[in-house]
């Protein structure tokens, strides 16, 4: 009855937001200072919201498995209005490219999995008390 319940709770989320992961877990330290591993972001992917720079994304990559975090540096549109984006890291020294897949250049909005529209972190010392919270509407 739980398991049955959480299922029905993610499909809702799923078709509130678009996103087919609407809450997902920072893995790495590659987008510190804002987030860190075992920060939670809540996405939207709603396909009619247009990418801007700045933004942070969750994208795949053709052959990985895991989903990227990282922010929107340029974007690359054509006269067609297609858009094509990079991505980097804020605690990464360069961009994304080394991460796509072979001669991928940018990427598409067909790559996003969602973008964060909030966060959560929790047990962030700050002069030695714990606090946590809770930011919607990045």
């Amino acid at each position: 009855m739980i398991v049955s319940s959480a299922l029905m709770i993610w499909k809702g989320l799923m078709v509130i937001t678009g996103s087919e992961s609407p809450i997902v877990v920072v893995l790495s330290g590659s987008m510190e200072p804002a987030f860190h591993r075992g920060d939670l972001l809540f996405l939207t992917n709603r396909v009619e919201d247009p990418i801007r720079v700045g933004e942070i994304v969750v994208f795949r990559i053709e052959g990985r498995e895991i989903p990227i975090v990282h922010r929107v540096l340029k974007i690359h549109e054509k006269q067609n209005g297609h858009i094509k984006f990079l991505t980097k890291g804020d605690n990464n020294a360069v961009d994304d490219r080394g991460l796509y897949k072979q001669g991928q250049h940018w990427l598409e909005k067909k790559d996003v999995v969602g973008r964060a529209r909030g966060f959560y972190q929790e047990n962030r010392s700050v002069k030695d008390r714990n606090y946590s919270f809770l930011t919607l509407g990045l």
